[in-house]
């Protein structure tokens, strides 16, 4: 009975963190630029002295999901949504280069172009930093045009660094940013365009995840009620042993 209570058990716990996985999309489903992760089962055998006896499922983080959400117009002069493949570059305030899809921006008061989450914008001339102006205006390729406070000409301050790494290169930190496997950081692409005044949603199906969640919870409830049927069943055994 305790290969049957191990692997209930086991099971119950994968299924647990195969829920967090997806509560945490659920959680996200409305913040800007989010990529929902993807969690898989695989069998893994138990390594010990001789041949495997048990083989238990282990849940893990498989990937993300890089398909593009939504794009939805918000008219704002710091809002801005990628129309193609990439990414705005960040500093993710470690000392590294990160990328992400949210482009709900903000000047804080510094001067300092952010996300809306705090992390400092990367232009191609490194942290964007933006004086005092009557007008701000970004165009589609990135380029950051200003109108300075009591001036009458427009200049362009600079241009937000625009990647397109490979998926492949790609891995989600538990801050949900992307960063480059090798931690190298990449080089800006002038083919990567921006949509000024919108914003991209999420790309998580709420009604999807919904379905998977009590699936999930289905499937932790009969592993729960293996448990049980394997404690009846071993105090059975014991009642049959003490009368013999």
């Amino acid at each position: 009975m305790d290969r049957m209570l191990y692997v209930a058990m086991n099971g119950a716990q994968q299924i647990l963190r195969a829920q967090t996985v997806v509560s945490n999309n659920l959680a996200n489903a409305a913040t800007t630029g989010f990529r929902q992760d993807l969690a898989t089962m695989r069998s893994q055998p138990v390594i010990g002295d001789g041949l495997p006896t048990r083989v238990y499922a282990m849940a893990e983080r498989s990937g993300v999901d890089f398909t593009a959400g939504g794009i939805e117009t918000t008219g704002r002069d710091l809002d801005v949504a990628l129309k193609t493949d990439g990414y705005l570059a960040i500093d993710d305030g470690r000392g590294g280069e990160a990328y992400t899809r949210a482009g709900n921006l903000r000047i804080d008061g510094g001067g300092r172009l952010m996300t809306a989450d705090g992390h400092v914008l990367l232009g191609e001339r490194g942290p964007i930093v933006i004086p005092p102006v009557d007008k701000l205006d970004i165009a589609g390729d990135g380029t950051i045009s200003i109108l300075p406070s009591g001036e009458t000409n427009v200049v362009a301050l600079d241009r937000i660094k625009l990647v397109r790494p490979a998926a492949a290169d790609l891995m989600k930190g538990a801050d949900g940013l992307l960063r480059s496997k090798s931690g190298a950081a990449a080089a800006p692409d002038a083919s990567v365009q921006l949509v000024p005044g919108a914003l991209e949603g999420s790309n998580v199906n709420t009604a999807h995840a919904l379905v998977s969640m009590i699936e999930l919870a289905r499937r932790y409830e009969t592993q729960v009620k293996l448990m049980s049927a394997a404690d009846d069943a071993a105090r059975s055994t014991d009642r049959l042993m003490s009368l013999s």
